[in-house]
């Protein structure tokens, strides 16, 4: 499986791929549905990796808003009907919800996911699968999402766990589906369950349908007996009750977890955990509406002080680097320490460009002719990429200097397409001196760089890099403000727009994405999906492969806007809205 993809139309689809599988029921639910029923984080084991809770039967206003939520996006009468398939194990008939489910499904449920002991890994795709299924027009039929991996070595385990009303009746549902799937009895710790030989278990622990991989069914049974739960977890706990208590669902996220996958890849792309929260437990609330999805991602401090972040940490001082950029931006992303955030987004994108090959405009050319994505992330990356290199002399050259930055693209179109990374200098001198010096690092790998004059900037070379059809524009300079600012630009139009924009965020759509956010969070990140869209279609890029799996989730947005606060007690919220496009 390759991992998920930042940034925003992706990420933000990572963060709803967790929430709309544990809510496939969600609109389903009738007025006599228990209210709350037990939370199935009683039965899951405090190592779990991930998990995703939701309430699965909801009523009254969070019934309205879930069905609101799905019919926008899926443009369907019952749009979650469909996800009924994650229930049907090998051999199972095709399932009802009035004859198979309601007679005993509670108002909870939950998945959880553990890291395979061999690589730390843990296994989205699943996950990412069945939200492919739901939300995508002609998409497979969702499946089952631990049948693949239940048997195989070094996979990861889990498991899903609903709440029951009637356990006698749950039994029996488990049962049957057993039976279809060629199970055999098996008995663990005093608890009857079944298995496959393929590695699936069914069982009922407690007041809790379990239906999963044989090893997180024993988990969970080691859990019932007396074992650490999640719900008891402390970092669980503590974000749990920060949380919004009108979720439909939640996402939590181990920061063990994500920094036994950081390490056991070493310098490689990080691992979607990482990639989200670094080292930090986290805990992402979905809020659903007709109109809108908000995303609440709560984080805890890292174990290890100094420890990187992940994506969903962008600060006070990312807010500000965002509201300087030129207000007609459609992509804005504040970020408040350069060297660390741009190391993230360089390892992500580069692992976004090894997903595709050469695509060329439509209209025949040859391959090579046309132009790719990968080859634009690839020449585009490289000044970033020696920037933020881990070596003493880029940390001497270019680290010792970086503030908080960002980026942004503008412009209505191709012919008037601007770009940026912009970060500020915490030393004038040094930031002026890396111009020459980063050249030096393009011209070392065969780019071709010559010094230009650009106005208001205090040095500035132009580079010309394969597979970007534009230069480069390199410079570093002061604002209006007086702070020093180093800029790659595309072109020197964009290094202009940077230093001198004739309006900024902060004046323009940046307050109105602060009333959407609300809780007096301002906006780091700022992306109007519509244009984004229409730029890559008119480039010829729709159907690269390395974008393909993007362009469905663009046509879904309007718009997507996140910022952060301190809720206090060391927890931080990263609050992420995704406007969706009307029906």
């Amino acid at each position: 499986m390759q991992d998920p993809l930042p940034p925003p139309p992706r990420l933000a689809a990572a963060f709803l791929a967790c929430a709309v599988i544990a809510a496939p029921l969600a609109g389903c639910g009738s007025s006599s549905s228990s209210a709350r029923g037990s939370d199935p984080a009683l039965a899951v084991p405090a190592s779990a990796a991930v998990y995703v809770a939701a309430v699965v039967r909801p009523t009254g206003a969070l019934q309205t808003r879930a069905r609101a939520a799905g019919r926008t996006l899926t443009h369907q009468a019952d749009p979650y009907l469909r996800l009924l398939g994650a229930l049907q194990t090998p051999g199972s008939r095709a399932l009802d919800f009035r004859r198979d489910l309601a007679p005993w499904l509670g108002a909870r449920g939950g998945i959880f996911l553990s890291s395979s002991a061999a690589t730390a890994r843990v296994d989205l795709g699943p996950l990412l699968s069945l939200l492919r299924a739901v939300l995508l027009p002609g998409s497979a039929a969702p499946t089952f999402p631990f049948a693949g991996g239940a048997g195989r070595a070094g996979a990861g385990q889990g498991a899903i766990v609903l709440d029951t009303t009637d356990p006698g009746r749950a039994r029996a549902f488990l049962s049957a589906q057993a039976a279809r799937a060629g199970a055999r009895g098996a008995s663990y710790r005093g608890v009857a369950y079944e298995a496959t030989g393929g590695g699936l278990g069914f069982g009922l622990v407690d007041r809790f349908a379990v239906i999963g991989t044989e090893p997180a069914l024993r988990s969970v049974i080691d859990t019932a007996r007396g074992g650490a739960s999640l719900a008891h977890a402390p970092g669980y706990a503590k974000l749990l009750s920060v949380g919004p208590a009108e979720a439909l669902a939640h996402v939590y996220v181990s920061g063990a977890s994500a920094a036994a996958e950081a390490s056991a890849r070493g310098g490689a792309a990080p691992g979607p955990l990482a990639l989200l929260t670094g080292s930090r437990t986290a805990n992402i609330s979905l809020l659903p509406s007709a109109s809108s999805l908000v995303f609440d991602a709560d984080t805890l401090p890292a174990a290890a002080p100094g420890a990187a972040g992940g994506l969903l940490s962008p600060g006070a001082e990312a807010a500000r680097a965002a509201g300087e950029l030129p207000g007609e931006s459609f992509v804005a992303i504040g970020f408040g320490s350069a060297h660390a955030a741009l190391s993230q987004y360089a390892r992500a994108l580069r692992s976004l460009g090894s997903l595709g090959g050469t695509a060329t405009r439509s209209g025949g050319e040859a391959p090579g002719a046309g132009i790719s994505v990968k080859g634009l992330l690839a020449a585009t990356l490289a000044p970033v990429s020696a920037l933020t290199e881990d070596s003493a002399e880029a940390r001497r050259n270019f680290q010792s200097w970086m503030g908080p930055g960002a980026l942004f693209a503008s412009g209505s179109g191709l012919l008037d397409l601007k770009a940026g990374v912009v970060i500020s200098s915490r030393n004038p001198a040094l930031s002026r001196a890396a111009v020459a010096k980063l050249a030096l690092k393009l011209r070392s790998s065969g780019a071709s760089v010559q010094p230009v004059s650009i106005t208001g900037t205090d040095a500035a070379v132009t580079a010309r890099l394969s597979g970007l059809p534009l230069a480069l524009d390199i410079a570093d300079g002061r604002d209006a403000k007086g702070q020093t600012k180093f800029v790659i630009g595309l072109g020197e139009a964009s290094v202009a727009a940077a230093l001198a924009p004739s309006s900024t965020l902060a004046a323009t759509s940046y307050g109105g994405a602060g009333m959407v956010l609300g809780e007096g969070i301002q906006p780091a990140l700022l992306v109007q999906a519509p244009t984004v869209l229409s730029l890559l279609e008119s480039a010829g890029l729709g159907e690269d492969p390395t974008v393909a799996a993007i362009v469905p989730y663009l046509r879904l947005l309007s718009s997507v806007a996140g910022g952060s606060r301190s809720l206090g007690g060391g927890v931080e919220r990263f609050r992420l809205v995704l406007e969706l496009r009307p029906s």
